[in-house]
C-alpha cells in the first residue's frame, strides 16, 4: 500500500512540474532538445532552488548537453520561444534572456560570464488586491530576438519562476532552459546591462521572496527580479 501511495505522490509532483524542452522557431516547435540544452529534470520536472548554483544558468544535465543539442538559425527581429512539456501550472513570472556564446552556442564555455541580457519579460499583474499571472495555463511562451542584436552565435534562456511557495527564502521555484541560435541578419546594438548567472540574483528580491496571497499594506504592484529588458 504505501508503494502505491509513494508513487501516486510522486506522479503528483511530476504532474504539477514542468520543462521547456522544445524551441520554437518563426512559429515552428522543433523536437526536444534539438536545440535545446537537455535539462537535469528531463525526466523529474523538478525545479532549481538555489540561485546560487550553477545550475541557475541553464540547468544542464551532464557536461554533454551542450554538444548534443544543435544550433538553430535565426534572424535578429523573428519571432522564437519555447514550448512546455505540459501547461505550466504554477503561478509565476517569466522572462527570456540572451548571452553571446563564445567560442559557440554549442560550447560548454558559454555564458559563464556577465554576458546575459533580458529580451522579454512577463510578470505578475497586481490590480484590485490580488495578483493575475499571463503565464497561467500556456504552454508556449514567444518573443522576439531584438532587431538590433548583433549577428552572431547565442545561448537563449527561458526561466518561470513559480511563486506559490515564494513567501520564504529558498521557496521560489526555477524552471529553465537554454536554446542554442545562430543569429543572422542582426544589426549593431550594444544589449545592457548584461549580468550573470548565477549572480544577478540574491533570493531575497522581492520578485523571488514574495507572498503572493497576502502582500504587505500599501503594496503597489509586483517588482521583477533581474535586469531591465532591452528591446534593441
Amino acid at each position: 500500500m504505501w508503494y502505491t501511495l509513494l508513487g501516486l505522490s510522486f506522479l503528483s509532483i511530476v504532474s504539477c512540474h514542468y520543462t521547456f524542452p522544445d524551441l520554437i522557431v518563426n512559429g515552428t516547435t522543433t523536437a526536444d532538445w534539438q536545440y535545446v540544452r537537455m535539462t537535469e529534470n528531463h525526466y523529474s520536472n523538478g525545479p532549481v532552488t538555489d540561485v546560487t548554483s550553477s545550475a541557475i544558468r541553464c540547468y544542464e544535465l551532464d557536461a554533454n548537453s551542450a554538444g548534443a543539442a544543435g544550433i538553430a538559425t535565426v534572424s535578429a527581429g523573428s519571432m522564437v520561444g519555447f514550448k512546455a512539456n505540459q501547461a505550466i501550472y504554477h503561478p509565476g513570472y517569466a522572462s527570456a534572456y540572451m548571452s553571446t556564446a563564445s567560442p559557440s552556442a554549442n560550447s560548454t564555455g558559454a555564458g559563464l560570464g556577465s554576458t546575459w541580457f533580458k529580451i522579454w519579460e512577463s510578470p505578475p499583474v497586481y490590480s484590485g488586491g490580488s495578483f493575475t499571472f499571463p503565464t497561467n495555463g500556456q504552454s508556449q511562451l514567444t518573443f522576439t530576438i531584438p532587431k538590433n542584436v548583433p549577428s552572431g552565435q547565442y545561448l537563449l534562456r527561458i526561466e518561470h519562476i513559480a511563486l506559490h511557495s515564494a513567501s520564504s527564502f529558498g521557496g521560489a521555484q526555477f524552471y529553465i532552459s537554454c536554446g542554442q541560435l545562430n543569429v543572422v541578419n542582426g544589426g549593431s546594438g550594444t544589449p545592457s546591462p548584461t549580468v550573470s548567472f548565477p549572480g544577478v540574483y540574491t533570493g531575497q528580491e522581492p520578485g523571488i521572496m514574495i507572498n503572493i496571497y497576502s502582500v504587505p499594506a500599501g503594496y503597489t504592484g509586483y517588482t521583477s527580479p533581474g535586469p531591465k529588458v532591452w528591446s534593441g
